[in-house]
């Protein structure tokens, strides 16, 4: 097709600065109960403070005015204890929980609608130029102290346990726990509003693997007590399988 023929697709608008602010203050009452009014969360929350000021220094880096964008995010991380770097690309609806050391490194990248808790770092495992930190898929819930490393890709809607280390990519729906990150939970329900919070509904991989062992050496019990025979090993079914805390074990309820 001739040059003068060629359609060229126009380029999507970006949203302006004013809305993004808009949006991401609007989220915070969805997803922070103790939110009361637009007042104390412009004044009283860090982690909208580093957010904002984020949006600012982001607009100043893809400008070229790099050094006025690394100005105004240490600025940023002295007054908010959130360090994201100016160069780091977050989406819409972005809500640090808390604000409290909270590192972004400078090639993340960070979809709509995700949530970070205190002390989360999207950290880069090389110290070469390039990509080098983490990709969060819209809908991310990272709870509090995880880190993850490295240029991964962590898909839609993950929840990562409080304290995880995940070096590995990790798909959609799935659950991540543990050091290193192992997925515990395949997909799961996905909430009304597209953000899941439940971040503390974890499975405990090692209780479960314990759980499999205690089942298996009773099978075994039975089965050597019949090639001998002799009188079956006690019953145990209905007691916990995990461990012998009894009454001192928090999910000793639930197991009865």
């Amino acid at each position: 097709m001739p040059d003068a023929m060629t359609i060229i697709a126009p380029t999507p608008a970006q949203p302006g600065l004013l809305d993004l602010l808009k949006e991401d203050l609007a989220c915070v009452f969805q997803r922070d109960p103790a939110a009361r009014s637009t007042l104390e969360v412009l004044t009283t929350y860090p982690g909208v403070h580093a957010i904002l000021l984020h949006r600012v220094s982001h607009r100043l880096w893809r400008a070229g005015w790099r050094y006025p964008a690394r100005f105004l995010s240490f600025l940023s991380r002295t007054l908010t204890n959130v360090d994201i770097h100016p160069g780091a690309t977050i989406g819409h609806r972005f809500f640090i929980d808390h604000g409290a050391c909270v590192v972004i490194g400078e090639t993340a990248e960070v979809g709509d609608d995700v949530t970070l808790y205190h002390g989360v770092t999207l950290g880069g495992t090389s110290w070469n130029k390039g990509k080098r930190h983490p990709t969060l898929a819209s809908g991310v819930v990272v709870g509090a102290g995880a880190k993850i490393l490295g240029p991964i890709v962590i898909g839609e809607r993950v929840r990562v346990g409080a304290n995880s280390v995940v070096v590995k990519d990790v798909p959609a729906d799935r659950t991540v726990v543990g050091v290193p990150g192992r997925i515990v939970d395949t997909r799961h329900a996905r909430s009304e509003d597209g953000v899941d919070l439940n971040h503390n509904v974890l499975p405990d991989p090692v209780a479960k693997s314990i759980a499999c062992l205690i089942e298996r050496i009773e099978t075994l019990e039975k089965e050597l007590a019949e090639l001998r025979h002799e009188a079956p090993p006690p019953d145990h079914s209905g007691q916990c399988q995990t461990c012998s805390a009894g009454d001192l074990c928090c999910e000793h309820e639930s197991m009865h």
